[in-house]
C-alpha cells in the first residue's frame, strides 16, 4: 500500500468532545498541533497527584484530536487505511462521527480500515478520543497521539500492511538465500492475472537479486506468496557493520503498477546454545545491554525518528550494543535507529499479565487482547535485523502461580508460531516467583525468624529501606534495595526458587533473570543446557556482573537498569541527603520527593550527558583502555547520604571547585589496569592496585588545590594510558553545539543544541550556574528546553532554565516549509550565542 504521513492539520482540545462539540463554543485550550504530540508533557505538574512519583507528577487526562482531510474521488475503489503507531492510553477513532475503530494498548500500533465511512470527493473529518487514566503505568506514559499517524492507500489488488516478511534461510559460500513471504489482498469480484516483482537492492537502486511470479487473483480473498532469492556476496548485518537492504515489492497488471512496498531489512543469522551462547553470523556476541523506557527526555513521549536516533546513538557511543525495551513494545522509529546503528534489541511485550500493578493498567485488557498484541509486535519487528529476543513480560506476579506458568508457555508458543527466527525470554524477578513464600525463604536465607527479620529491616541496614518508603518508592524496589547482595544472593539459589523456575524456564529459549546474578553460575550445574541473560541488573554491580558474563558461555549478556535516564519512577537512583528533607506540607500531605521528576539512574542523563557510571561500565566492558577520573561533590563532603543500589556515588567529572581550596576531597579512579597512580599538580599520591579484583575502582583522599588532576595506568610497570582533569578559569562563557545544522522540512526533523558553561579555553565548568534563555525564530519551533536536573519545578516548555552541572539543552523541530531557524541563547554576564539552522 502507498503510504504518506498524516501528521499535520490536527486540532487538540482537553477532554472528550462528543458529536455536537462543533455546535458549542470553542474550548480555550483548543490548538493546532503537529503529530506526534505528547499532550502530557504540556500539563502542569501536581505534587498531590496520586500517581505522583510514578509519573513524575504529570496528570493523565483525556484529549480529543480532530482533523479535516480531503478524500479524492479516485480513492473510491481503493482500500484506505489509517495507521496509528501509538495512542495513550485507549483510543477511539471516528470518521465523520461514525465509530471506525478502537484500541486499548498505549504502546502498540494499530490499523483502522476507514473506506466504508468516507465521503469520496469531499472534505472528511477524523476524530480520535485519547483517553488516559492516572495510575495506568509505573512510569511516565505520555498522553494523546504521541507517535506517528500514516495514511495508506491500496488499489483493489494490494499488499496488506505488514504483508511482507523477509527471512534469511542460508548464508554460505559467498551467497545468501532469503525467503520473502508476501500477502496480497484482492477485493471485488473481477478476475485478473497479476505479477509480483520482488527486487532486493543494497542501496535502493542497484539490484542484488530479483524475482517475478504470476498469479491469477479473484474474489475478496488473501493470497500468500513465497519467493526465494539468492543474494551473491551478501553484505551481512551485524553490530559493527549494520548493512541494510531494500526489499521492493511491486504488483503489476500488465505494465501498470498497482501497488508498491519498500521493506528495509538485513541479512543475518542467529543461533543459540549453552556452549557458544548467542551467535550472530556464526560469531559469539555478548549483550552489553541497556534497559530504556520509551520517553525522549525533555520532549516527553513524543516519538520522532531523530529523537530515537539521538538516544540510540548516545547509547552506542557509550559502549552498549543492545537495548531492552522496558517494558513495552519498542517504537518503529527506535527499531529503525537500531537497524541503522547496529544495536541489538530485546523487545518486550508488556509489564503485566492478568494481575495489575496499577488500577488502570493493561491487565484490564490482557486476557482478551494478548494474542492480538503478540501478533502486532511480531508484525512490527519481523523485518528488523536488530531484533534478536522477544521478552514476553517483566516481573509479572503471575509467574508464581500455576495459571501463570501455563500462560507463560502459551505466550512463548504464540511467539514461536508467528516467528521461529528469534528467541523468547521473560524478565523474571525472584520476588514474583516466590510469591507468598518470599518471607519464609527470606528467613531461611538470613537464619532469622520472620519476626526477627522484619525488626532488623526497620533499622540498621534497613534504614535505607525505610527512607525510600517514606520517599514514595514502590514496595518491591524498597525490599530489593534493602536485600541487595548477601541475603538476596542466598535467596536467589534457594531450593524453592529453583523449583519455581523449572517450568517457567523450560518454556523459554533464554531464562531472563532480574537482579539474580548470584544464580547465573550455580544454575548451570543444575541445568547445563539452559541459557541465561541478566534482563535487569543494578548498575553498581557491573564490576561483578560482567566478568560472570565473560567467563560463562551460557550467560549471553547483562542489561543494566538503566542506560538512559527517564521521566517518572522518581528518584530510584537519586541521592537522599537528610538535611534536604522538606517534611510535611501545610495540609498534612507529604509531597514525597517533589519537585523531583526523574528516576535519575541512567548511565546517560536526560539530555545525553554521560555520567561517570557510564565510563566505569565502558572500562569493565574492556572498551576503554584509559583510566577515568570522577570527584565526589566537594559541597557534599562528609554529609550523610542514603542511596539505593541503582545509584553510584555522587561524583562528577570535574576538578573545578572554587571556594573549597584546602578542603578534603575523594577522587575515584576507574581502571582495568594492574595499577594506577594519581597526581595532583604533578605530585604523586601513590600507586594503588586496580582492576577486577578491586572493583575496577580506586579511591584517593586528597586536599583540593586548583590545577591538574592526572590518573595514569600501569601494566607490568609500563604506562598504558592516562586521563586528566583541569580546573576551569573563573570566566564563564556560553558554548553551543548542535548535532545538525540542516533539517528536513515537513515537521518531523529535530536538532539537539547543547549549551555548556566553559572558560575562555573551552574547559567545561560544571560548578558554575547560569539561567539560560532561548529564543527560536523562523522556520521551526522549540520542542523542548531543559537540563538533566531532577529537582526543578520548571516546565520543558519554558524558555528559561538553570544549567545543571554546567549544561542545558534545547530541542528544535523543523516546520513544514523550508527556510532558516535562528536559535538565540542568552545568560547574564555572557555573550549571546546564535545558531542558524537551515530547513530544506
Amino acid at each position: 500500500m502507498y503510504k504518506q504521513t498524516f501528521n499535520h492539520g490536527w486540532v487538540v482540545r482537553s477532554g472528550v468532545a462528543g458529536p455536537f462539540a462543533g455546535l458549542m463554543p470553542s474550548n480555550d485550550d483548543q490548538k493546532q498541533v503537529l503529530l506526534p504530540h505528547d499532550a502530557m508533557i504540556y500539563e502542569k505538574r501536581d505534587p498531590k497527584l496520586q500517581a505522583g512519583n510514578q509519573t513524575a507528577c504529570y496528570p493523565a487526562k483525556d484529549y480529543t484530536y480532530t482533523k479535516e482531510f480531503e478524500v479524492l474521488k479516485e480513492w473510491k475503489n481503493n482500500r484506505v487505511t489509517i495507521e496509528f503507531e501509538g495512542v495513550a492510553q485507549r483510543a477511539f477513532v471516528f470518521i465523520n462521527d461514525e465509530p471506525a475503530g478502537r484500541h486499548f494498548h498505549a504502546y502498540s500500533g494499530f490499523y483502522v480500515d476507514v473506506g466504508e465511512y468516507l465521503r469520496f470527493g469531499e472534505i472528511n473529518t477524523i476524530k480520535v478520543l485519547a483517553i488516559n487514566d492516572n495510575l495506568s503505568s509505573r512510569w511516565y506514559p505520555g498522553s494523546g497521539i504521541y507517535r506517528n499517524v500514516n495514511l495508506l492507500i491500496g488499489a483493489p489488488v494490494h499488499i496488506v500492511p505488514d504483508g511482507v516478511k523477509v527471512t534469511t534461510e542460508e548464508i554460505e559460500d559467498g551467497m545468501a538465500t532469503v525467503r520473502i513471504e508476501t500477502v496480497i489482498h484482492c477485493s471485488g469480484s473481477s478476475k485478473k492475472r497479476i505479477s509480483l516483482l520482488t527486487q532486493f537492492t543494497d542501496d535502493g537502486s542497484k539490484n542484488a537479486a530479483e524475482d517475478r511470479i504470476f498469479i491469477t487473483v479473484k474474489g475478496d480473498k488473501e493470497y500468500h506468496i513465497t519467493q526465494r532469492l539468492t543474494i551473491p556476496d551478501p553484505k551481512l548485518w551485524d553490530v559493527d557493520d549494520p548493512n541494510l537492504y531494500h526489499c521492493i515489492s511491486k504488483i503489476y497488471d500488465g505494465d501498470e503498477e498497482l501497488d508498491k512496498t519498500d521493506t528495509i531489512t538485513g541479512i543475518r543469522k542467529l543461533s543459540l546454545d549453552a556452549v557458544h551462547g548467542l551467535r550472530l553470523n556464526g560469531k559469539t556476541v555478548k549483550l552489553r545491554g541497556a534497559c530504556i523506557h520509551h520517553d525522549n527526555g525533555i520532549i516527553g513521549a513524543c516519538t520522532l525518528e531523530k529523537a530515537e536516533e539521538f538516544r540510540c546513538r548516545k547509547l552506542k557511543e557509550a559502549g552498549f550494543n543492545s537495548i531492552r525495551s522496558a517494558h513495552n513494545p519498542m517504537s518503529k522509529e527506535m527499531l529503525s535507529a537500531c537497524d541503522c546503528l547496529g544495536m541489538l534489541v530485546m523487545d518486550e511485550l508488556t509489564d503485566m499479565w492478568m494481575e495489575p500493578k496499577n488500577p488502570h493498567d493493561f491487565a484490564a485488557y490482557f486476557e482478551e487482547h494478548w494474542e492480538d498484541e503478540v501478533k502486532r509486535i511480531v508484525d512490527k519487528d519481523y523485518n528488523h535485523p536488530s531484533v534478536v529476543l522477544y521478552s514476553i513480560g517483566n516481573e509479572v506476579p503471575d509467574v508464581g502461580r500455576e495459571a501463570g506458568v501455563e500462560l507463560n508457555r502459551m505466550l512463548a508458543d504464540q511467539f514461536r508460531e508467528l516467528d521461529h527466527t528469534r528467541y523468547i525470554t521473560n524478565g523474571l524477578n525472584g520476588f514474583m516467583l516466590l510469591g507468598d513464600d518470599v518471607g519464609r525463604v527470606m528467613a531461611d536465607a538470613s537464619g532469622m525468624t520472620i519476626e526477627e527479620l522484619g525488626a532488623a529491616m526497620k533499622g540498621g541496614a534497613g534504614q535505607q529501606l525505610q527512607t525510600n518508603e517514606e520517599e514514595g518508592c514502590d514496595e518491591m524496589n524498597q525490599a530489593m534495595g534493602a536485600l541487595q547482595g548477601g541475603i538476596w544472593d542466598v535467596m536467589s539459589n534457594h531450593p524453592l526458587m529453583t523449583q519455581r523456575l523449572e517450568e517457567i524456564a523450560a518454556a523459554l529459549d533464554v531464562t531472563g533473570l532480574n537482579y539474580m546474578t548470584a544464580r547465573h553460575e550455580p544454575d548451570h550445574l543444575l541445568n547445563p543446557n539452559r541459557v541465561i541473560v541478566g534482563t535487569e541488573t543494578y548498575p553498581t554491580e557491573i564490576g561483578r556482573n560482567w566478568p560472570i558474563v565473560e567467563r560463562n558461555p551460557h550467560v549471553i549478556g547483562d542489561f543494566t537498569w538503566t542506560g538512559y535516564d527517564y521521566l517518572g519512577e522518581v528518584g530510584i537512583g537519586d541521592y537522599i541527603y537528610p538535611e534536604d528533607s522538606k517534611g510535611e506540607t501545610t495540609d498534612g500531605i507529604k509531597e514525597s520527593r517533589w519537585p523531583e521528576r526523574l528516576a535519575y539512574c541512567g548511565d546517560i542523563n536526560l539530555i545525553g550527558y554521560r555520567r561517570p557510571m557510564s565510563y566505569l561500565r565502558e572500562i569493565v566492558f574492556g572498551l576503554r583502555k584509559e583510566p577515568y577520573l570522577a570527584v565526589e561533590r566537594l559541597n557534599r563532603y562528609g554529609q550523610e547520604v542514603y542511596m539505593t543500589p541503582w545509584a553510584y556515588k555522587d561524583v562528577i567529572e570535574s576538578y573545578t571547585w572554587y571556594g573549597y581550596e584546602g578542603k578534603p576531597a575523594n577522587v575515584h579512579v576507574f581502571s582495568a589496569a594492574e595499577e594506577v597512580e594519581l597526581f595532583v599538580n604533578g605530585k604523586s599520591q601513590g600507586k594503588k592496585e586496580a582492576g577486577e579484583a578491586n572493583g575496577f575502582t580506586v579511591v584517593y583522599k586528597i586536599i583540593y588545590e586548583p590545577g591538574e588532576l592526572l590518573a595514569v595506568n600501569y601494566e607490568n610497570g609500563e604506562e598504558t594510558g592516562r586521563f586528566m582533569l583541569q580546573t576551569a578559569g573563573d570566566a564563564v562563557m556560553l558554548s553551543v553545539s548542535t548535532d545538525d545544522r540542516v533539517l528536513a522540512a515537513g515537521g518531523k526533523d529535530l536538532a539537539f543544541l547543547t549549551v555548556k558553561l566553559t572558560d575562555r579555553n573551552g574547559l567545561e565548568n560544571l560548578q558554575a550556574e547560569k539561567t539560560v534563555t532561548v529564543c527560536v525564530e523562523g522556520a521551526g519551533s522549540l520542542q523542548g528546553f531543559g537540563s538533566g536536573a531532577s529537582k526543578s519545578e520548571r516546565s520543558y516548555q519554558d524558555t528559561e532554565w538553570e544549567t545543571y552541572d554546567g549544561e542545558v539543552m534545547a530541542v528544535v523541530r523543523s516546520g513544514m516549509e523550508p527556510g532558516k531557524i535562528n536559535v538565540t541563547f542568552k545568560a547574564d554576564g555572557c555573550e549571546e550565542k546564535i545558531i542558524v539552522i537551515e530547513v530544506k
